[in-house]
Parts: C-alpha cells; sequence; structure tokens
C-alpha cells in the first residue's frame, strides 16, 4: 500500500509523533487534517505546515467526535485514512490520593477516544477503497513501565482492541495496523518523566515515522520499531524479569514517593 494521494486524519497532530507523520504524509502529496484541543498549537502547526488542514476536537468529548465527523466529511468526502495517535502519559504515583475523574484521564483520551473515532468514522472509511485504520499504541502495552500503570494498561487495552478490530474487519475495505512505538523523544517522553528517563535515550521521531511509512507500504499489520520489538518478544520469553527491569530504571518521583 502506497501512502500517496490519500486523505489522511490524525488526532493528535499537533506535536511529537502525529506532528512528524503529518509532515511525512503531506509532503508525499496527501491530504492531510490533524486534530488537537490547543488552538494556539494548531496555529503554529498550520504555519509551520501550511497545506495542512487543522480542527479543534477532543477525542474525548464523544459530541465533539460528532462534530469533527461532520465537518471532516463535509470538506473531505474522500477521506480513506484514520490514524488515531492522540494520547498523553502520566507519572503516577498510585498511593497518593487522586481524584476519581482525574485518575481515569488516559483511558478517556487513549483508550476510548480511539474506539469512539473508529465507531464513528467506521461507516464511511468501508465505503473507500483502500481504506486504512492506523492505532497507535506503545511498546509498553506488552510489558507495562510501573510509573505510568493507566498509560501502560490503555496501550495494552489498544494493542487487544486492535487484534480484534482487524479480526472484525477482514473482507472489508478497511486495513487496520498497529504501530508500537518505543520510547521516542517528544515533549510526551520527556514531560513528566524528565528525571526517572535521565541517561535514557528515546528514538529520533523522524527515525520512527520512517520506519512506521515504510511498514504500512510493506504490508505489516503490526509494526514494532527498536525497543518495542524487544519487549513483544521479551513478554513472551521472560515478562516478568523484563518488568522488573523497567521498574529499576524507574521509580515514582522523589518528591512523591514519600507520600
Amino acid at each position: 500500500m502506497e501512502l500517496a494521494n490519500k486523505t489522511i486524519l490524525i488526532t493528535g497532530g499537533t506535536s511529537g509523533i502525529g506532528l512528524e507523520l503529518a509532515k511525512q504524509l503531506h509532503r508525499r502529496g496527501n491530504t492531510v487534517i490533524v486534530t488537537g484541543r490547543d488552538q494556539e498549537k494548531l496555529d503554529e502547526t498550520k504555519q509551520l505546515l501550511p497545506g495542512v488542514h487543522t480542527i479543534k476536537s477532543d477525542v474525548s468529548d464523544p459530541a465533539a467526535i460528532a462534530i469533527l465527523f461532520e465537518m471532516v466529511l463535509t470538506q473531505f468526502p474522500a477521506l480513506d485514512t484514520l490514524i488515531n495517535n492522540a494520547g498523553i502519559m502520566r507519572n503516577l504515583n498510585l498511593n497518593l490520593h487522586r481524584d476519581l475523574n482525574d485518575v481515569t484521564r488516559e483511558i478517556e483520551i487513549n483508550l476510548s477516544g480511539p474506539v469512539r473515532m473508529i465507531q464513528q468514522f467506521l461507516p464511511h472509511l468501508k465505503t473507500r477503497n483502500g481504506a486504512l485504520i492506523v492505532n497507535v499504541s506503545s511498546g509498553l502495552a506488552f510489558i507495562p513501565m510501573s510509573i505510568s500503570p493507566v498509560y501502560c494498561a490503555t496501550k495494552a487495552a489498544i494493542h487487544s482492541y486492535t487484534q480484534s478490530l482487524r479480526a472484525q474487519l477482514k473482507g472489508t475495505n478497511v486495513t487496520v495496523i498497529e504501530l508500537a512505538p518505543p520510547g521516542v523523544e517528544t515533549p510526551l517522553f520527556r514531560g513528566e518523566f524528565a528525571e526517572e528517563m535521565k541517561g535514557q535515550k528515546g528514538m529520533d521521531v523522524k527515525v520512527l515515522v520512517d520506519r512506521a511509512i515504510a511498514g504500512i507500504e510493506a504490508g505489516k499489520l503490526e509494526i514494532r520499531p527498536g525497543l518495542a520489538n524487544v519487549l513483544k518478544m521479551m513478554s513472551r520469553l521472560a515478562p516478568q524479569f523484563m518488568f522488573n527491569q523497567l521498574a529499576k530504571m524507574t521509580k515514582p518521583k522523589n518528591d512523591l514517593a514519600s507520600n
């Protein structure tokens, strides 16, 4: 499958992996639409990539998804590719008191968001030849990192959901692909994990997207660059050993650990 002359919607496309996907896919002659929650970041993206279309939308809000669907199908009826990239990753010490709405925030964005986006857009995508759904999970879907318990749980769930979705859509026009990145040098990777990730280097985001596009065009259904592939293999060979190694590398923030 050649990623050219397609109409592509990327959620969370104003930074990190989503922004790099938008850059490279637009450069290949695709019509690219990106969404995000922050209008300022959307404006910055539009300035950086004038040919890319931007729409403010929040994947954690079902009403916003319905509005997005109407806007996109009105302006871009040729839409044939959905990339579910929007996500947040938080450093959560579960020993601490947490608001019951806030503690599930990653579930709303990382899991409920893609599930709802697909449910909303699937009837349309099934009418398009060569349609594509790409769900961005994580190498941590295979072995969790204990300082990000909810994030890792959502990515494991996306991995499972994507497998089932692929099986149910067999024989349709829609190909379902999972992209499971390793740690990537993005604001998400460094944001809340600066202390824990000292000395750890993530994959360059351009390299990650190069490999993702190459994998899609080669017909791979599960793309696991770098360390993500190691985590998948170790999840079968020695899951507890690998989990312990990740736990040793990271721990809850020092200012929270004693609370």
